[in-house]
């Protein structure tokens, strides 16, 4: 006499004895296993990562060439340390003016 249970229709497929360890092994290889689907997708992740941080690094790598560039003359670098430190030639006068909006005040701190 066999059982009614193993002729259903939704239980017959697992009367194989294939089916159960095929089911575990593909529960293994992605959850468990150490090249796990999990393990796969944090990677793909980082890699998207490390790639809009190369883009970013290489824009702002081509953006200091080109101020390299700019200071690399006389008339550059002239005007960056007149800008940046106030520097002057022999008889030359330099007037700083300031704006009342630029000017800190008490009320400011």
């Amino acid at each position: 006499m066999k059982f009614k249970f193993f002729n259903h229709k939704y239980v017959k497929p697992f009367t194989n004895p294939f089916v159960i360890p095929g089911i575990g092994f593909a529960i293994w290889m992605l959850f468990f296993d150490s090249n796990s689907f999990l393990i796969h997708n944090e990677l793909n992740n980082d890699i998207d990562e490390l790639n809009e941080q190369k883009e970013y690094y290489i824009n702002e790598i081509t953006k200091d060439r080109k101020a390299y560039k700019k200071l690399n003359t006389e008339e550059g670098i002239e005007k960056f340390a007149r800008e940046t430190y106030y520097l002057k030639r022999e008889n030359e006068d330099i007037y700083i003016i300031e704006y009342e909006d630029s000017l800190k005040t008490q009320s400011d701190e």
